[in-house]
């Protein structure tokens, strides 16, 4: 039972440090992640810079479900363009398309 008393422990400890390679992986893919949004948040000039269209007010140029990637520009807002806003008192940022 020698052998086999070894594989048992050698495959035991190889769940186990499967799992500690994992939960390392998982670590870097957040620490990367987070890095990258610190990144897009310097570049862009804005806190928001990545939204996701929630609904079809913006059809038929985004649609529902769409990525945009925002940034800040000092020049005056123009039809069609895509701006962000915050109403007070409400912490949920609002994406809209100018229309005039």
């Amino acid at each position: 039972m020698g052998l086999i008393g070894e594989l048992m422990d050698f495959i035991k400890n190889l769940s186990i440090m499967t799992t500690i390679y994992q939960a390392i992986d998982l670590g870097k893919l957040v620490t990367h992640l987070l890095m990258a949004s610190k990144v897009l948040i310097c570049v862009t000039g804005i806190s928001l810079p990545v939204v996701i269209v929630l609904s079809g007010s913006m059809e038929p140029g985004f649609k529902r479900g769409d990525i945009l990637l925002l940034h800040m520009t000092k020049d005056p807002i123009r039809a069609g363009e895509i701006v962000l806003f915050e109403v007070d008192g409400e912490n949920i940022p609002i994406t809209h398309r100018v229309i005039r």
